[in-house]
């Protein structure tokens, strides 16, 4: 029977375990830790130890055969699954965000292991301790066998091109690792409470943040072969990079201290998922990075995403099939490095 409905990768879900244990009582600290409040069968409260409601989920957050049968509904054949970033813990003391990640990680192997053809997962890591994340990643590899990591926008306020990090760049390259970078622990938080406006205006900003880091900080002119994803469409950079690029031009005493080159030259040289809810704002992203650096992301389950997975790019018709198979699936492979 020939297939009629596209061939879908998905690059940006996220997932947890669905029992997961108490860290506070565990570690003796730790208000931010979250636990899972199951107050009715397939859905749950996540709650931070201090008691503080976090956010309402439900079993399509944890249990994969759920997530199957979306999948299913949606015509997407794989799947890779992250965690949620607000377990990313990069607060907590190393050794206990190291334990963590790996208790996650080894979660996200299992699931891959489980369902070898709809999952593969993306790792996490204690990237507050460049030695213990380097020795996760390296785990992540060659006995957990994930294809690579997700990592936040900034690490304690730490902006992705501090040296700190540099080794952990060099053993993502030199391992094949692909990179997923997702906005978390948003600047000026304080100054936005409502609205929710550290999601809508803060993570596109955090995004831009990284983006601009990485670029003047010279991580793509040193690791050329990195893989690295940015969420939520590369958030406000694509469409502020006109100004990026100006300031590098008319303050290069201020921009472009490490001697890079102009930021227009860095689009081909990572990649960004499709999540912008706007058929003209993904025109746009098209003509700035072209099809082959965007891939299909939903950040799935979450209200936020696009939980009908690219159906808009599908019914799109000024885009050419090749361009629509390479958002919603070529691209992905390339940045995923899976056959």
């Amino acid at each position: 029977m020939t297939r009629t409905a596209p061939y879908k990768i998905d690059v940006h879900a996220h997932i947890m375990p669905e029992f997961i244990p108490n860290l506070k009582e565990r570690y003796g600290y730790g208000d931010e830790f979250i636990y899972l409040d199951h107050y009715q069968p397939g859905r749950a409260n996540m709650m931070k130890a201090n008691g503080t409601f976090f956010r309402a989920i439900d079993d399509l957050c944890w249990d994969p055969k759920a997530i199957i049968q979306h999948m299913d509904k949606h015509d997407v054949q794989l799947m890779a699954l992250s965690t949620i970033p607000v377990l990313f813990y990069y607060w907590a003391k190393p050794e206990h965000t190291h334990e963590w990640s790996q208790y996650i990680n080894n979660h996200l192997a299992q699931i891959q292991r489980d369902y070898t053809t709809r999952f593969v997962g993306l790792g996490t890591l204690a990237m507050q301790d460049t030695v213990l994340a380097v020795e996760e990643l390296t785990r992540c590899k060659y006995e957990l066998n994930l294809p690579g990591v997700e990592i936040a926008t900034n690490i304690l306020d730490y902006n992705l091109d501090d040296e700190r990090f540099f080794p952990f760049y060099e053993a993502a390259e030199k391992l094949g690792m692909c990179i997923f970078v997702h906005p978390w622990d948003m600047m000026g938080q304080d100054k936005m409470k409502k609205y929710w406006l550290p999601w809508l205006v803060g993570m596109p900003a955090e995004t831009s943040r990284a983006i601009c880091s990485m670029i003047f900080g010279g991580v793509f002119d040193k690791f050329p072969k990195l893989r690295v994803m940015f969420a939520h469409g590369g958030g406000c950079f694509p469409h502020t990079i006109g100004r990026v690029s100006h300031g590098y031009h008319a303050r290069p005493d201020l921009c472009n201290i490490n001697q890079v080159a102009d930021p227009y030259e860095y689009v081909k040289k990572f990649y960004i998922d499709s999540l912008v809810h706007d058929e003209e704002a993904l025109r746009y992203n098209l003509k700035k990075f072209g099809a082959e650096r965007i891939a299909l992301g939903s950040d799935f389950p979450f209200p936020l995403g696009d939980l009908e997975h690219g159906k808009f790019i599908e019914l799109m018709k000024d885009l050419s099939a090749e361009e629509k198979s390479l958002i919603l699936y070529k691209t992905a492979k390339e940045w995923l490095g899976i056959k």
